[in-house]
């Protein structure tokens, strides 16, 4: 096992570092989209079943069906990958999103807007700041997540360790195929839990500590 990862080590520490990227740029798309959708539903409380109805059935769908739908659409190569793993990355993200500005002082909002703060100041200033602890709860589990499923994005040729995985499955039998299950899985394992911590830092960093849980 050591041998086999001596000589591939630079490519062994690459893919980690591909895997990670790709998940960092999913999470922070998803982001996006998660917290502006929320926005909407915050504002039409009508929609707020419907949110975390498509959150949850969204978390149902198998990573390799939707991978299935995505292939004629986007092709083999990192793009279908990167869609996947955005695509379940936004769920948790949105369904904590919703939850956390709802939770958000609605006289807190109107003094805000009594100071004259633009509905912008307000969002950028109050509400996201308020809700910005469950918001980065989801985000940190978005995080974990996206590392399992970025794995079963390299069906599809997209980066990172997940090639070790199918490599390991598709050589079953053969010299090497467990040392590059063990490598593949053990390599996500360590990039998860050095992600996790950099989202403990994160939020130890973004959250006031007057609303620390």
């Amino acid at each position: 096992m050591w041998e086999f990862i001596s000589e591939r080590w630079d490519l062994i520490a690459y893919n980690a570092l591909q895997h990670a990227n790709l998940v960092l740029q999913a999470v922070v798309v998803a982001t996006v989209i998660a917290v502006g959708i929320a926005v909407i539903v915050d504002r039409y409380r009508f929609l707020d079943p419907i949110a975390n109805t498509v959150s949850a059935i969204g978390l149902t769908i198998p990573s390799f069906a939707l991978v299935g739908l995505l292939l004629p659409l986007t092709m083999i190569g990192a793009l279908t990958a990167f869609i996947c793993v955005a695509f379940y990355a936004t769920l948790p993200i949105l369904r904590n999103a919703v939850v956390g500005f709802a939770q958000v002082d609605k006289t807190l909002i109107e003094s805000a807007k009594g100071m004259g703060m633009s509905d912008l100041g307000v969002l950028l200033r109050v509400r996201i700041p308020l809700a910005w602890p469950v918001i980065h709860a989801g985000v940190r589990t978005s995080v974990q997540m996206s590392m399992g499923i970025a794995a079963i994005a390299a069906y599809v040729l997209g980066p990172g360790l997940g090639g070790y995985i199918f490599t390991g499955l598709t050589q079953a039998g053969g010299t090497n195929a467990v040392n590059y299950a063990v490598v593949g899985t053990v390599g996500i394992v360590i990039v998860a839990l050095v992600a996790d911590l950099l989202m403990l830092l994160l939020g130890r960093l973004t959250i006031s500590k007057g609303i620390r849980a």
